[in-house]
């Protein structure tokens, strides 16, 4: 974001951290190129313009959040002592912040470093999502980012600590591949007056559809392999890809996509609302949440969201193993499904859909947990930090546990999505098709099509 301000401005003066004669040259070129009048002051109406004039439009709540921070005599102006102070005390924050993630202190922060961070947070992101991140901040394409490269991508974020930062990338970062079952997003009061919130959950939802739709034809043979794939009918991903290609050419590759797209928007509207609701049942007097409630909540709102939208989630699988021609839209799927097999079809799977929320989410923490505890338990000597390393294998680990637990039941509930779709299948309840794939396929019958679900999460 700041690589155009890093070439016309910064290269002048390195920073000293004493703000010395460097620094203060460099602080004098930032204020003149804000300051359009030269009046040796600078307004809100200079800084916004200023401001995206060198490619860093924060937006309104953050321009104005600097704004209240730097203008110490409240005159609705910065002048130049202001500003450099700002800049100064502003530094320092970003300094302690850089140094609570640099674990190994190699003056360097890493991908890994990241990951540790966010979990340590209760957030879960993967290595790859935490290169993203440094992409972002790294100017030299090292992979890795240093002080310097840090104090220029921050310099005019507003964020005073590391889980503003944090907050600030959850936010900038979201990776939807259609099947989170993680805690909803939580905003701070400020966010919440100020309008950010319904920003945020839009940026979100238009991100969640370009991913979604990015990796809709994975998300398509993964379901194809779900329902038709079996000992007497082995489907591979090229045999799968190639049927698809066959039956309906490229364009079928994204059918049921339209349907994963539109349900964005009331699935996390509702799952927003539905964990602030929650969060304040099972919060203290002080209005205090602990992680166990916390993982409650957003058990509960993903329960909630589900079951509000679940109708959609039977359409998207029903076009999914649809045939060339046999919808011709969202809303023809719905009337046919409703005028042949009446309202319950549209909740068929629900349960192993609302059973499958609570495993992924508890094994990720109780396994990660448990991990963690017994290398502290076994190896740790003189330290209660396990380091970097171990964090990420436990986090790895813990993740894949949550899935592997988790899938049979995503299996269960797309077969009884689509039972009825399938010419000549006997409609089923979970118990019963449970045993029969068992009794037929064995157990790695209930992880048909889990190859493609893990490909989804590492595009």
């Amino acid at each position: 974001m700041l690589r155009l301000l890093r070439g016309a401005v910064l290269p002048a003066a390195a920073c000293q951290e004493g703000g010395g004669g460097g620094g203060e040259s460099r602080y004098e070129k930032l204020f003149k190129k804000l300051d359009a009048n030269a009046d040796g002051r600078v307004d809100i109406a200079e800084l916004q313009t200023g401001l995206s004039a060198m490619g860093i439009p924060l937006g309104k709540a953050a321009e104005e959040k600097i704004f209240q921070a730097g203008d110490t005599n409240q005159d609705g102006q910065l002048d130049f002592e202001e500003f450099m102070q700002y800049l100064k005390d502003h530094e320092k924050k970003m300094k302690l912040a850089f140094k609570s993630l640099d674990k190994n202190n190699d003056g360097k922060i890493e991908a890994s470093e990241v990951v540790q961070a966010l979990k340590i947070l209760g957030i879960n992101i993967s290595e790859r999502q935490a290169e993203k991140i440094l992409q972002s901040i790294d100017a030299d394409g090292t992979m890795t980012v240093d002080w310097n490269e840090w104090r220029d991508h921050f310099m005019f974020n507003p964020a005073t600590d590391i889980e503003d930062i944090i907050r600030y990338w959850k936010h900038s970062t979201v990776l939807d591949i259609g099947d989170s079952l993680t805690i909803p997003d939580e905003f701070t009061e400020e966010e919440k007056k100020s309008g950010q919130w319904w920003k945020q959950l839009l940026s979100g939802g238009v991100a969640g559809a370009v991913s979604r739709t990015g990796t809709a034809p994975l998300d398509r043979l993964k379901v194809m392999m779900q329902v038709h794939s079996s000992k007497s009918n082995k489907m591979n991903i090229v045999d799968g890809f190639k049927q698809m290609l066959k039956e309906g050419g490229i364009r079928s590759l994204w059918r049921g996509n339209g349907v994963n797209v539109v349900k964005i928007a009331p699935e996390t509207a509702i799952k927003f609302w539905a964990y602030e609701q929650y969060k304040k049942l099972f919060a203290n007097k002080d209005g205090k949440i602990g992680m166990i409630e916390r993982f409650i909540s957003g058990s509960l709102a993903g329960a909630t969201a589900q079951t509000s939208i679940y109708p959609m989630e039977v359409l998207k699988t029903r076009l999914a193993v649809g045939k060339t021609g046999q919808y011709s839209g969202m809303f023809d799927c719905a009337k046919k499904i409703l005028k042949r097999e009446g309202v319950k079809a549209f909740y068929k799977g629900y349960i192993p859909n609302i059973l499958g929320i609570i495993p992924y989410a508890g094994i990720d923490l109780a396994v990660y947990e448990a991990l963690k505890n017994t290398w502290l338990e076994h190896y740790a000597s003189d330290s209660a930090n396990p380091g970097v390393l171990v964090l990420l294998g436990c986090g790895t680990a813990s993740s894949t546990c949550g899935q592997l637990a988790s899938y049979p039941l995503a299996l269960i509930r797309t077969r009884m999505q689509a039972q009825a779709s399938v010419e000549g299948a006997p409609q089923l309840n979970m118990v019963a098709l449970f045993r029969k794939i068992i009794s037929a396929e064995g157990v790695q019958g209930l992880y048909r099509g889990i190859t493609p679900n893990f490909m989804k999460v590492e595009i």
